[in-house]
């Protein structure tokens, strides 16, 4: 037997493609979770943690701190995507996970105002930003190491991403729905609202354990790693890929916060039972986890990969404003699982393909960092904010329709960026002896 032959018996047998799949994105169910659970129980969390006189300021308290954690997003995504360019794929979702889990543990038992006074929001709006931190880097990183193990199937395996995103808002509905026809008002405030938190800690340890059994991917091993990656040298480089991939990433994150802000939309505009907004946003969370895969699969079949994103993103310009106009004039479970199912349908088409689009953007060397940083800049400006902008459209015109006017807007700005990324391919195409201008 040669040495080459020795040498390739003893290294480990690659995991299959679907091993990979899950480790990858187990610990983005856990690390989203948690993300979707404050966006829909923001009504009884801001009665926990906000208490005044007006129930639209507690709201939009609770919606600031809700945003405040996307704020420190870009710098997560600076440190742990950095890390992960030049530690590796694994070691850097190692580090996500581990952060992640300290945040939620700090959710999930902080008592309440009414028991330790200002140092409850406080706490809640720290451990809020330790999760902010943690996902900025999680995003890239996951992406990053399911499209370089992807090959050939990478708009299918790097789909997952955003599938798994809506497997976490139908467990998320399912809590709330359970929760709220259950449980009263005042045991869902006491209580109640902790339960999906702990499940969420449970999660945790599980992912930690997966993720520590993957193995890293070749394209990592094999390219040139810097010692360290400087901010300023991505955005000297790279400035165009990380401006585009800013702008693609847009729509995807607006349309993803508006849906899991349909619950509170439900309750507190359309005046419907809570679990009418978590029965529309389960259904719609099963469109996008099932839409998603199949997506990414088309994708990796199609000459033009940005097609898909082209054609789902005119349907949200166009058919934004009917599905908010269905649920506003007729509200009812009915209309509410349409609208959203429908919106959930386009915003599948287009986050399917969104993750291999955006790991094309960046070399393999500054792909973890440049694909975090592009994706938790555009989440901090048009995401974690979308349900604060939402609520205060509402409360400043008393258009319960304005929501859909934020939809269309982001939608138009991340077309644009495809054109552009269009036309980039196109003019690398037709003159292939030069490097693409940066």
């Amino acid at each position: 037997m040669t040495t080459d032959t020795m040498h390739a018996a003893a290294l480990p047998k690659r995991p299959t493609l679907r091993r990979l799949i899950v480790a990858a994105t187990i610990g983005n169910v856990f690390e989203w979770f948690d993300f979707v659970v404050y966006g829909f129980f923001a009504v009884t969390i801001s009665e926990v943690f906000f208490p005044n006189g007006n129930p639209t300021v507690s709201l939009l308290a609770t919606f600031g701190a809700f945003g405040l954690a996307y704020f420190v997003r870009p710098l997560g995504a600076i440190v742990v995507g950095g890390y992960t360019d030049r530690a590796g794929r694994k070691a850097g979702l190692l580090l996500s996970i581990a952060l992640m889990m300290i945040g939620t543990t700090a959710m999930a038992v902080t008592p309440g105002y009414a028991t330790i006074g200002l140092a409850a929001p406080i706490i809640l709006t720290l451990a809020r930003l330790v999760q902010g931190f943690s996902v900025g880097g999680e995003f890239g990183s996951a992406v990053s190491f399911l499209a370089e193990h992807g090959g050939g199937r990478r708009g299918f395996s790097a789909s997952w991403q955003f599938a798994t995103g809506g497997l976490i808002t139908a467990i998320a509905s399912v809590f709330g729905v359970t929760l709220t026809s259950l449980l009263t008002h005042d045991q869902l405030v006491d209580w109640g609202w902790r339960i999906p938190y702990f499940f969420g800690m449970l999660i945790g340890p599980v992912g930690l354990y997966v993720r520590a059994k993957i193995v890293e991917t070749e394209e990592f091993l094999e390219a040139e790693k810097p010692e360290t990656i400087p901010i300023k040298d991505l955005l000297r480089r790279h400035p165009m890929p990380v401006l585009l991939g800013l702008g693609i990433s847009i729509i995807s994150n607006s349309s993803f916060y508006i849906l899991a802000y349909i619950p509170t939309y439900g309750v507190k505009t359309l005046h419907l039972p809570a679990s009418t907004g978590f029965t529309a946003t389960l259904i719609g969370g099963l469109v996008l986890a099932i839409g998603c895969p199949f997506a990414g699969l088309l994708s990796d079949r199609m000459q033009r990969r940005p097609l898909l994103m082209v054609i789902t993103c005119w349907l949200f310009v166009l058919t934004s404003y009917p599905a908010f106009y269905l649920m506003a004039a007729w509200p009812s479970l009915a209309a509410c699982i349409i609208a959203v199912a429908w919106l959930q349908l386009c915003k599948a088409g287009y986050s399917g393909v969104l993750p291999s689009l955006l790991s094309e953007q960046f070399p393999v060397e500054t792909r973890a960092i440049g694909v975090s940083l592009s994706f938790s800049t555009a989440v901090s400006i048009f995401g974690g904010l979308a349900p604060l902008v939402a609520t205060w459209l509402i409360a400043a015109t008393g258009d319960s329709l304005s929501p859909s006017y934020y939809l269309i807007g982001t939608a138009l700005l991340s077309l644009f960026a495809l054109m552009a990324i269009q036309w980039r391919s196109r003019r690398v195409i037709q003159t292939p002896a030069l490097a693409p201008a940066e």
